[in-house]
């Protein structure tokens, strides 16, 4: 190197301490995603709850290679299996289950009749009170009937009047008759006699007519009730001057007892009722409030249309109320409960122990050894909290009321609360369910508490999440 040059520069060496720091912050990131993924993602969360698709085969081993073993959800490993879940139970029991239509109707008077004044003339009193309840022929209102007494009057004088010309008319059709047969008079006279008494006869009919006419006026100016009933609001008042063509008349009249609900039905529902009323003459029929919880009324199906409506594909039928109360309110809307048929020594379980799945309706089956199996059921008529099985179940069967969630094929379960099952009477059966109802809340919060922690224990060893799906249906 020669005197005055620079020593070349040193090569260029890579960052490599810097290149490290930033991978390991990079896996460490990664790694740290990875295992928040691991720990809280819900990984076959469809799964977490013991309904039928998330099982294998009924009957099956639990955890088996179905939908519901290994992987099959959070709940469908061993130690799910082993766990006791406590539950509500009841037993199918044998009893009467009603056979319900539900339509929504419209409270329809038997008679609404707008009372008018029949002639003219000055109201002069009113004798009703508004609300009041009134009886056929009560009196209601008074107008004016001088005019038409003097009219009467007048027609009765012409009347005596023409009575007299023709008892006249009548006596000399008598003379002439004689005359004629003595060849006195000339039978041209007699003939002309014969029409003057045909003459006063018409003009004497024509004034009775005329004084029937007035007694009608005067007894139409005294305005009586059509129709029993309740009266509404007064139309008009005392002074004002009334007449056969005013729109609103003086008052209107309800007939409130009793009181009919019209309602329609689907037109596949007439065969049973057209049954019920040949089998029984009359079908019970119960009227509830609008919210459809309270009933209004009890009383019977009258009668059903004679056609279906084709726009809509239902009939219209009429239900009769005594309404002694007048709980029923004209047009009112009410929601109608007609009983056709009761089905006798039926298989009755509550309603919250039917689940709806896959696999169509089934219940959880308590065996003896206090294990659970899935069982297929077809169910018939529902009533509220009681529930009719046609198939799938004999009297006697233990189900879960309460709990499900918690359920898996061959799960152990701890039975508490055993009833004598469904209910036979609505009372108790509601009751079954409002306490089931209750358990079902806190069971579920509890369920979801210890789901969270059994998901974070087992983290390490659920490496990839569910393919099945399960559901529930309470």
């Amino acid at each position: 190197m020669s005197e005055g040059s620079f020593p070349p520069p040193p090569p260029d060496r890579p960052p490599t301490s810097s290149r490290r720091r930033i991978g390991w912050i990079i896996g460490g990131t990664l790694l740290v995603l990875v295992i928040a993924l691991i720990v809280w993602h819900p990984w076959g969360a469809h799964g977490r709850h013991g309904g039928p698709d998330a099982l294998g085969p009924p009957g099956g081993p639990p955890g088996g290679p179905g939908p519901g073993g290994p992987g099959g959800g959070r709940h469908g490993g061993p130690m799910a299996a082993n766990q006791t879940q406590a539950v509500r139970v009841a037993k199918a029991t044998i009893g009467e289950i009603p056979v319900v239509f539900n339509a929504l109707g419209t409270v329809t008077p038997l008679a609404t009749v707008t009372v008018h004044s029949q002639i003219s003339g000055n109201l002069m009193k009113i004798g009703f009170t508004e609300g009041q309840h009134v009886k056929q022929g009560d009196f209601l209102a008074q107008v004016d009937p001088r005019p038409y007494e003097i009219q009467l009057r007048q027609a009765e004088g012409t009347l005596r009047k023409d009575q007299a010309l023709l008892r006249q008319a009548r006596l000399d059709l008598q003379r002439y008759k004689t005359l004629v047969e003595q060849d006195s008079v000339a039978r041209q006279t007699y003939d002309s006699q014969v029409s003057l008494v045909q003459q006063y006869e018409g003009t004497v009919q024509s004034d009775q007519a005329s004084v029937d006419t007035y007694k009608l006026d005067l007894v139409y100016a005294r305005v009586t009730a059509p129709v029993s009933g309740r009266v509404g609001l007064r139309q008009v008042d005392i002074g004002n001057y009334v007449t056969t063509s005013d729109t609103n008349g003086l008052v209107v009249i309800t007939q409130t007892q009793p009181m009919s609900v019209i309602f329609t039905l689907p037109e596949d529902n007439i065969p049973a009722v057209m049954d019920g009323m040949s089998r029984d003459g009359k079908l019970s029929a119960s009227a509830f409030d609008r919210t459809d919880s309270h009933q209004i009324a009890l009383g019977s199906l009258a009668t059903l249309d004679n056609q279906i409506d084709t726009t809509t594909g239902t009939v219209k039928l009429r239900a009769m109320f005594a309404n002694q109360d007048e709980k029923l309110f004209p047009n009112q809307f009410v929601n109608i409960r007609l009983l056709v048929n009761v089905i006798r020594n039926a298989t009755i379980v509550p309603s919250s122990a039917v689940q709806t799945g896959s696999i169509g309706s089934y219940v959880y089956l308590v065996k003896p050894d206090d294990t659970v199996t899935v069982r297929k059921i077809t169910i018939g008529q529902v009533d509220g909290e009681r529930t009719q099985v046609t198939q799938g179940l004999t009297p006697g069967d233990t189900v879960v009321t309460d709990g499900v969630d918690r359920l898996r094929e061959g799960a152990k379960v701890a039975p508490s609360d055993l009833s004598g099952g469904a209910s036979t009477s609505g009372a108790s059966g509601a009751a079954t369910a409002s306490d089931a109802a209750t358990a079902s809340a806190a069971s579920g919060t509890h369920a979801a508490h210890r789901h969270r922690h059994a998901a974070s224990d087992s983290s390490a060893a659920n490496t990839a999440p569910a393919d099945t799906l399960s559901r529930r249906n309470a």
